[in-house]
């Protein structure tokens, strides 16, 4: 699949992606980007932010590719939970970073209305990385959410949250991953052919 048939939907987690995130960074240099822009980012109430990927998606004027941070991944399970068919015909596939556990012990309050998690698969292809030192996920929560969602998981020594507290700018090494998920793209519609 080449990367220009398709429109890449960055869709930030909780306080949104700061500029000098990678989900920015990635923003600025992928092709047909745009970002999921959320009323509020501090105080996010699921169905408000999932009425806004919905929009996202059925605005973007090709197939859809989402690349997901945190609470965005989650965002991202929910829609898929509830979406109608033509909608869900419309996501090719997606990136999952850093997915936020939202039933862990002590997860921030304005997280909580987002539980519990969807743990359909997913209707398309996904990759999701996690980290083994992420504090929003434990490694074995990130690979249970993987496994629920039929998603390709990897679960990384070290990274944090994969975030620019952790040292996370421009994640060169993340690209590895959406090569993946176009390699699984790529299977899937060699196999419809």
């Amino acid at each position: 699949m080449r990367r220009g048939s398709f429109h890449y939907l960055i869709v930030p987690g909780w306080h949104g992606s700061p500029e000098d995130h990678w989900q920015s960074h990635w923003q600025r240099t992928l092709p047909h980007s745009q970002r999921v822009e959320q009323a509020d980012w501090l105080q996010p109430q699921r169905s408000d932010w999932v009425a806004e990927l919905s929009r996202g998606i059925a605005g973007a004027p090709e197939p859809v590719v989402l690349i997901a941070h945190s609470l965005g991944c989650v965002t991202v399970a929910h829609w898929a939970a509830q979406a109608a068919p033509d909608a869900l015909r419309r996501v090719r596939g997606a990136l999952l970073v850093a997915p936020a556990d939202v039933e862990r012990p002590g997860c921030p309050g304005p997280l909580r209305n987002f539980a519990p998690l969807p743990l359909a698969s997913l209707p398309f292809p996904s990759v999701l990385v996690g980290s083994d030192n992420d504090p929003a996920a434990s490694a074995d929560r990130s690979r249970a959410m993987g496994k629920a969602w039929d998603s390709q998981a990897s679960v990384l020594s070290g990274v944090g949250h994969i975030n620019v507290a952790s040292g996370h700018h421009c994640w060169e090494e993340g690209l590895a991953y959406l090569e993946r998920l176009q390699s699984l793209l790529n299977e899937q519609a060699r196999r419809r052919a």
